[in-house]
């Protein structure tokens, strides 16, 4: 498919300002959404020197009513070929919450979830009626683990994995293709503010590449680095109980080991 018109949300940092230098070249209209304006207009900045054109917008993606509208004034305006729903929050609670405060649910589960559920129902229509399009759901490899140190962040990821999936068997009939990618450790502002390691790690312009190469060969579903789709698939493996008892344990002793003393 040719593509010509590229929406990209979170494209401020991270994996979305890289797959907008990515895409980036003259004959390109880019559309780019950021919470942050002034890295966002950096990145605006380096497209439009590549020979795109670009709209790039500075808004929070909370406001629900905005989005909608924003959405159907560009899909109007600049009939979009590929949709990239990327911007997402991550964070862990800290070892002694008992759990996430309803400001920080509300916020996560609105900028991981109900956004890009929202946003693909809206343009899956849209491309169904011209007969083509591709809409790209950036979820997480966290979807298959139930991490106690992060309930609502897997929920949310878990969510939109379903979604994609379901989405995808619903609109394949209208020329339009859904694409699900599913990130392990990307050097991202996101990832770098996490407090446990981050192995198999690789930088947001290899990880744009990886993305980029395999949806022009279409791909439903990208799993990357490579480490992590064996491990996912091995992982699929073990009994869901044994997979539980796994997390318990490990989560009992980080418990355990946050709780011990220090040393004088």
């Amino acid at each position: 498919m040719s593509v010509t018109t590229i929406l990209i949300t979170g494209a401020s940092s991270g994996i979305g300002a890289a797959l907008a230098r990515l895409y980036a070249r003259p004959g390109r209209q880019l559309v780019l959404w950021g919470q942050n304006s002034s890295r966002l207009e950096a990145t605006a900045a380096q497209c439009r020197a590549a020979g795109a054109n670009v709209e790039a917008t500075s808004f929070d993606l909370t406001a629900l009513d905005e989005v909608v509208a924003r959405l159907e004034s560009v899909d109007t305006r600049f009939p979009l070929d590929l949709a990239i729903f990327n911007a997402g929050l991550g964070g862990s609670l800290e070892i002694a919450d008992i759990a996430q405060d309803r400001q920080s649910v509300e916020r996560m589960a609105t900028v991981n979830f109900t956004v890009p559920v929202i946003g693909a129902n809206m343009l899956a229509c849209r491309m169904a009626e011209r007969k083509r399009g591709r809409i790209v759901l950036v979820g997480s490899i966290a979807e298959s683990f139930p991490l106690p140190m992060a309930p609502v962040y897997v929920g949310t990821k878990a969510g939109l994995a379903l979604f994609a999936e379901a989405l995808a068997l619903r609109v394949a009939r209208y020329g339009v293709g859904i694409s699900l990618v599913v990130p392990g450790f990307v050097d991202t502002p996101m990832s770098q503010g996490l407090k446990e390691p981050r192995p198999f790690l690789i930088s947001a312009e290899m990880a744009a590449a990886i993305i980029a190469r395999r949806l022009e060969k279409g791909a439903s579903r990208i799993v990357l680095p490579w480490q992590f789709a064996l491990i996912q698939a091995l992982t699929g493996l073990l009994p869901r109980f044994l997979l539980r008892m796994i997390f318990r344990l490990a989560w009992r002793i980080s418990v355990a080991a946050h709780s011990r003393p220090s040393s004088p």
